[in-house]
Formats: structure tokens, C-alpha cells, sequence
């Protein structure tokens, strides 16, 4: 039976051939989408190892686990503040006993920002827990939005969309919270299509461009104490705080928003990737083109095939006669929970160590993924904004992510996506020589424009100093940025190896390239987050020293005990 038929087949019977791998595969998929368990504390243990902790903040001990479950911490102690107050309470504790402070939102990420893996379970680190709590929405403005960091995107989107505002982009997840979004300057994919303009209250660059003011808990000399301070835009320390990468906590911000738009989101798998991806000044659908012509395009490419599905979105005030209207995120259903298929292939790859399959696993899930949209009449869809840009669910494959932001004109586009899919489809194919399969995955490909700080409509607004997007002042013709990531199953053999090639390809192939805080970086051949060359002078260079500096010392005033922080943003930050 051909895959395409297989596929068929498990979409019209729900056929499980291979049941002990598909089961083992989901029920490890569902362990990682579940919420956190949390044991209450044992009042007489508690105040045994946290002595003096705030009374009206309730400790239980919890695992952490990332977005993939590579880094895990089993046992910490945890809380969850109702309220700021309880924050700055917990803060001032753990700065007088010597622990650190770890904000944690839905965990939807790869890197060690929050927690490095092997903290043991009587390491002295709190995790503070935003979800619960820190969740409040109003509208100061009819462009105004202000906004606790515990809420998630999904909530965000939704509230705005109560009020008949939006945002231009947003990452495809709806369970991460704001203050996790931020901190990272997460993304979505937009560029203004030619002849279009940028409208009140959006911006083509990362979320933490819309702040309008941030409040964060910071060091007071005056009183010797953690204390509440807001910041404004204008402010140099905002800057710092816009994107912190965890060095700080934030508890509240308001947004720059704007009126919604309901956006037509078309799919197709039909387009080769030597068209796609072709090199610059090709003619053919280029993905260049489709940002002429919509300014909103993803590319998933999975591996070892030829036809990656594309994404378009456009502005499209008015449902087009072919398109479907969607009333709720989240309409790709076979994306969003795993095939038959797909889950054995999995399984048997992860449990046999049958990585040769990683062919067969790249066209079952382009077979899912053409056959899912016709099946689900989700190749053309209208709605209000959440409702395309929001796509991704915890229960999606979950896999381990690279990322990088390579920065450049939008005249340049169409040749760094060529010359860097050339080149990961050229060392593919001699690993696959040698027998090595390193990615099994997707290669992702986005495009955004840049954190202009007018977008903001603040007089004196600064960029972040360490979001990806902040523009280059010894490049001012770039306004772009290309967001390139390769995802694999984790434990996959070689990968390290292989990313290795493709981060240092990037490093040396275009000036412009900056890491992609949530993912995979700085790669050794046995790990990530590991090169020192890349750690301590790739990185803060992508900034600049004057920048990287600013940062680092706004950090380290505003936390002069490092109770934000931890041993991986110590390295980094020197």
C-alpha cells in the first residue's frame, strides 16, 4: 500500500495497525501536554526548607518540563501568586534566603532561559507560576490594551477580538502567556505586501514592539528591597525589559493595539520547492511573490520531500466566495493531533532507533497534511485574525526546534531563503549518503518586518535592545527578517552535528543572522546551547558591544542579586 493510500485509509477508518507504538508515542505526547502536577506542601516540610516564606502564598512542590520535555526538573518548589504584591512578597523572601526566582508560564519553549536541565530537586529555585493568576484584561483605550503576563495568547486574542481589535501576527500557539511571549520577542510572519501600509496600532515586528509600558519587579536602592516600578517606552531601562529573556519578572504591560482585520488563509501543497525556493529573479511562485502579493507567508517543508505546504494569508475584509468561514483557532485538525500513521512512524523510529525512516515519515506527513486539507475543507479559510493565526495545539508532534533570525532587505528574501535551502537540502542528502538521518522534521520558514519603535505612536519609544528584530544601526537598508527553523524528534542521531552546520553556514553566509532566544543554538556536535565562540562572541556581536552591554548592565542593576537568573544566563551574560 502507497502512503498516500495508508493515509487515506486512517483518515476514513481511524485504522491503528500498530498500536503498541502509536499508544506509547501519544500516551508520551499526553504526559507532555498535561498541566504540571502539582503536590500541596506539607506545612511542616515547607517550613522546614523555605523557613519564613510569605504565609499568604501557598507552596507546592512540581515538575517542570519544556515544550519537548529535554530539559526536566523534578520536585522544585513552586507558587502562584494572586496578585503583584504577592510576587514582590515571594521575591524579597527568596533574595533573603539566597534562592532564585524562575517566572514560569506554559513552558512552550526549547531553551534554558527558564530552567537548565539536571537542577536538581532541592536546588534553591522557586518557580513563580503566572497562569493561575496574573491574568487580568482591560481596554484603557480604544488602543490601549493592559495586560497581565500570565494570560495566554489564545485569551489575549480573544478578549481583543471581544472589542474589535487585533494585531497584525502572532506565534501560531495559543497557550503561551504574554509574559513568556515577550520576554522572547515571539513572533508570527508578516511584511506589508506592496502598496500596503501599516495601520494605527500594529506593527510587522515581535510582540514586545507594541508595549506601550511594562510594570517589573526591580531592585530599589532607597529602600533596600525588590519593589513594583512601571516603565514607559521612552524609558532606557524599558528597553532592557522589553525582551529579558528571563533576567527579569514582569508582571503587567500595556499593549498598542489596533482594529481587527479578518484575514483569508490559503493552503496549497502543489508548488515544487525548487519553484518555491528558487533562486531570486526566477519567475514561477516564488515565495518572494506571495509576499508581494499577500505579505503574510509560512513555508513548512518536511524532510525529504519535494512540496512543502505553504501558507498565505491575506487581508480580505469581505469573505471570498471559495473560502470557508472559521469561527474558532485551531482548523487543522489533522496537524494538531497526530495521524495513525505519523504516530506509528514515530514510534517505531523512537523505540526501534529506525531513524532511516525518516523519508517515510517526511511524505506520510505531507500525504496527512495535502489529503487533511481537502478532508477538512481547511485549504481556504476567512475569519477574524485569532482564527487563522492561531494553529498549533499542545497536542501537536511535539519535536526539538532550532531558530534564527537572519536580517536583511526585503530585495534579499528570496535569495537567503534559496541559498539556505540549497544548502540544507545539499548536506541532507550526504548525511542521507552515509546512512545518517539528523532531521526528521520540518524546515520552517517565516518572514516579519523589524521592532521600529514609532510603530509604538509613543514619542521617545526605544527599540528592545535584545529582541532579533531590533534594527541594525550599521545597516539601516535592512527592514527584514527571514525566521528559519529545522525541527527533528528528540534524540535524533547527528542532529547536533548537522545544526551545527547549518548555525555556522548562517553565521558566516550573512552578517545579519541572530539566534532565536526560545530555540536550539550555539551548537557543539553533541549539544546545543554549548559553543563558547558562539555563547560569548557570535551572539552578543549579532547586537553590538555597546548594545549587548547596555543590557547586560540594566540587567544586573535592576537585579543586583541575580535572584533573576540562572547558570545558563550567568554564561551568557558573563
Amino acid at each position: 500500500m502507497r502512503v498516500t493510500d495508508h493515509v487515506a485509509n486512517n483518515l476514513q477508518t481511524g485504522n491503528d495497525s500498530s498500536a503498541w507504538t502509536r499508544r506509547g508515542f501519544l500516551l508520551s505526547a499526553a504526559a507532555l501536554a498535561a498541566v504540571p502536577v502539582l503536590l500541596t506542601a506539607d506545612p511542616a516540610v515547607a517550613a522546614a526548607e523555605l523557613p519564613d516564606f510569605p504565609a499568604e502564598v501557598d507552596l507546592y512542590r512540581s515538575a517542570y518540563r519544556n515544550w519537548v520535555g529535554e530539559i526536566t526538573a523534578d520536585g522544585l518548589w513552586a507558587c502562584a501568586p494572586t496578585d503583584a504584591d504577592q510576587v514582590v512578597s515571594v521575591v524579597n523572601w527568596a533574595w533573603q534566603h539566597g534562592w532564585r526566582v524562575r517566572a514560569r508560564g506554559s513552558s512552550h519553549g526549547w531553551s534554558p532561559l527558564t530552567i537548565e536541565s539536571g537542577t536538581a530537586s532541592d536546588a534553591p529555585v522557586l518557580l513563580v507560576d503566572t497562569a493561575p493568576h496574573l491574568t487580568g484584561l482591560t481596554v484603557d483605550s480604544a488602543s490601549t490594551v493592559r495586560a497581565g503576563t500570565g494570560v495566554t495568547l489564545e485569551a489575549l486574542l480573544t478578549f481583543l477580538e471581544g472589542h474589535g481589535l487585533g494585531l497584525t501576527a502572532s506565534p501560531a500557539p495559543g497557550d503561551l502567556t504574554l509574559g513568556g511571549a515577550l520576554a522572547i520577542d515571539a513572533h508570527g510572519t508578516a511584511v506589508p505586501a506592496k502598496g500596503e501600509e501599516r495601520t494605527a496600532g500594529h506593527t510587522f515586528g515581535s510582540l514586545s514592539n507594541l508595549v506601550l509600558s511594562l510594570t517589573a519587579v526591580v531592585w530599589d536602592t532607597d529602600t533596600g528591597t525588590y519593589v513594583l516600578r512601571t516603565y514607559t517606552r521612552d524609558e532606557a531601562d524599558c528597553a532592557a525589559l522589553l525582551t529579558h529573556l528571563g533576567r527579569s519578572l514582569v508582571t503587567e504591560v500595556a499593549l498598542r493595539v489596533g482594529a481587527n482585520a479578518n484575514l483569508r488563509c490559503l493552503s496549497r501543497t502543489d508548488i515544487p520547492a525548487t519553484e518555491l525556493f528558487a533562486a531570486p529573479g526566477s519567475d514561477g511562485r516564488t515565495f518572494a511573490n506571495f509576499l508581494d502579493e499577500a505579505g503574510r507567508a509560512e513555508a513548512i517543508w518536511f524532510a525529504f520531500t519535494e512540496f512543502p505546504w505553504l501558507k498565505v494569508w491575506s487581508v480580505a475584509p469581505s469573505r471570498p466566495l471559495t473560502s470557508r468561514r472559521v469561527s474558532s483557532p485551531y482548523n487543522y485538525p489533522f496537524s494538531d493531533n497526530v495521524p495513525t500513521l505519523v504516530a506509528d512512524l514515530v514510534g517505531r523510529i523512537l523505540s526501534d532507533g529506525a531513524w532511516y525512516l525518516a523519508p517515510v515519515l517526511g511524505n506520510a506527513q505531507l500525504d496527512v497534511a495535502a489529503l487533511g486539507l481537502t478532508a477538512t475543507l481547511s485549504a481556504d479559510i476567512w475569519g477574524p485574525s485569532k482564527n487563522t493565526l492561531l494553529y498549533v495545539r499542545p497536542t501537536t508532534l511535539r519535536e526539538t526546534a532550532n531558530g534564527y533570525a537572519v536580517l536583511t532587505t526585503r530585495a534579499q528574501v528570496q535569495h537567503v531563503v534559496h541559498e539556505f535551502t540549497e544548502f540544507y537540502r545539499e548536506r541532507l542528502a550526504a548525511y542521507a549518503a552515509l546512512g545518517r538521518f539528523p532531521v526528521n522534521g520540518t524546515v520552517e520558514i517565516r518572514v516579519t518586518g523589524l521592532d521600529h519603535p514609532a510603530d509604538a505612536e509613543l514619542t521617545g519609544a526605544r527599540a528592545p535592545l535584545l529582541s532579533a528584530l531590533r534594527p541594525s544601526a550599521e545597516h539601516p537598508e535592512w527592514d527584514t527578517a527571514v525566521w528559519l527553523d529545522v525541527l527533528t524528534l528528540p534524540g535524533t542521531p547527528y542532529a547536533e552535528e548537522f545544526l551545527r552546520e547549518l548555525e555556522q553556514f548562517l553565521f558566516h553566509s550573512y552578517d545579519g543572522t541572530r539566534v532565536e532566544w526560545s530555540k536550539g543554538w550555539a551548537y557543539t556536535d553533541q549539544a546545543a546551547w554549548s559553543d563558547e565562540e558562539v555563547l560569548g562572541t557570535a551572539v552578543p556581536g549579532s547586537f553590538g558591544e555597546s548594545v549587548w552591554g547596555q543590557a547586560a548592565g540594566t540587567f544586573d542593576r535592576l537585579d543586583p542579586h541575580g535572584v533573576f537568573g540562572n547558570a545558563f544566563l550567568d554564561r551568557l551574560f558573563g
